[in-house]
């Protein structure tokens, strides 16, 4: 009568599933450090000249939108047998994993290189990849081996025969950018040639306790310090974050992507519903030109037509930021929508991004994700939000 329920236990015991919590490393995005060096505008006309030159072809660029200067937050993963590690942004944005191999010579000064001929677990492929960013092409081989969340001197979940892109070019952020990959936690639906990412790969296999994860970041520190935040595979983080408020269905399975409405800031209010993901590579709040222009009047902000950014006094507080998403109501509070970016100068993050009739209106970045947790549950397709213990 006791076999069954004692083979229960044993095997939950000896059971491979985990939690990881992934401790990440912040540092100030890049579009704020060059905004604060006068560097910004040269670095607009750039992008600007790369995507004109891509022309009609943008339709086909699977991640087009995407603008590695705006994100601050990474963490450390390795990659191979033995451990070779690098440090990565962790872009629910994006679903591949890219790092840059030995051949990468382009932007690749002073970064680690992937070798793969050093690791016992590589498998080649021989698959061309490309991705087209705003900072211009990536390019290279697709590989298969053993990535492990963390870095080698940290706790790590080891995801073994994961695809990788091994990279012969990068786009030219790598070259001032701290970062030495990008970890793509998206659906494979939105990855390059429909490879399974790391993290669907080992839901797949079973190597997680649940099927999702947790994000939290700390408060975004003054310039000069540090901050923090965590990733928690496998489970909640009920250490760092509060009950989840209310989970919604993703209307889209490729980005985490949802239903928002009822934007509104002090005298102005918007109910119209809007398609929404959250990004943990973007530091800003990103939406409709018409939408974000009357949230910048009502916080008191004015466009700064040379950095296209708003300034905005550092004491300025008109309220919260309010949306419902489902049936819950949530705010951004003032000290998660003004940025400071030196003693006397602050930014409201938000910027004007259209999409030219595809993809999301919204994206829910930094600042909504230091007020909220989110919980990505990828078993059920849906998202869900907590109040961050460290917003207030």
């Amino acid at each position: 009568m006791v076999i069954l329920p004692l083979i229960s236990l044993l095997l939950a015991h000896f059971s491979k599933a985990a939690v990881l919590e992934h401790q990440l490393v912040w540092k100030e995005s890049k579009m704020v450090e060059m905004i604060r060096n006068g560097e910004y505008p040269a670095y607009l006309e750039y992008r600007d000249r790369m995507v004109a030159m891509r022309g009609s072809n943008l339709a086909s660029v699977v991640q087009s939108t995407t603008d590695y200067v705006y994100y601050e937050y990474m963490g450390n993963i390795t990659v191979g047998t033995p451990d070779q590690n690098f440090i990565v942004v962790l872009d629910t944005g994006s679903a591949n994993l890219l790092i840059p191999g030995t051949n990468c010579t382009t932007y690749c000064e002073k970064k680690r290189l992937f070798n793969e001929k050093a690791s016992s677990t590589y498998i080649a492929t021989n698959r061309p990849w490309q991705i087209k960013y705003a900072s211009g092409d990536a390019y290279g081989t697709l590989g298969l081996d053993t990535v492990k969340i963390g870095g080698s001197y940290e706790s790590q979940l080891a995801i073994p025969n994961s695809y990788l892109g091994v990279a012969d070019t990068v786009g030219s952020d790598f070259k001032w950018s701290p970062k030495e990959g990008i970890f793509g936690l998206a659906f494979t639906a939105l990855a390059v040639d429909n490879i399974t990412p790391p993290l669907i790969n080992a839901i797949n296999q079973k190597l997680l306790d649940q099927p999702i994860f947790t994000i939290w970041f700390d408060q975004r520190g003054a310039p000069g310090t540090s901050a923090g935040g965590a990733f928690t595979y496998g489970a909640l983080d009920t250490t760092h974050c509060g009950p989840v408020i209310g989970y919604v269905p993703l209307t889209n399975v490729r980005h985490y992507q949802f239903e928002a409405s009822g934007f509104s800031l002090g005298s102005y209010a918007n109910t119209n519903s809007y398609q929404v993901i959250t990004d943990t590579a973007t530091s800003f709040l990103c939406g409709p030109q018409a939408n974000v222009d009357s949230l910048a009047k009502a916080a008191g902000a004015t466009w700064d037509p040379t950095n296209q950014v708003y300034n905005i006094p550092c004491d300025a507080d008109a309220g919260p930021i309010k949306l419902t998403i489902g049936s819950n109501n949530y705010e951004i509070q003032a000290n998660n929508y003004i940025l400071k970016i030196d003693t006397n100068s602050c930014l409201f993050a938000a910027i004007p991004q259209a999409y030219a009739g595809f993809g999301p209106s919204w994206i829910l970045g930094g600042p909504f994700m230091r007020q909220y947790c989110n919980v990505h549950d990828i078993g059920k397709k849906r998202v869900g939000f907590a109040l961050s213990l460290t917003s207030v």
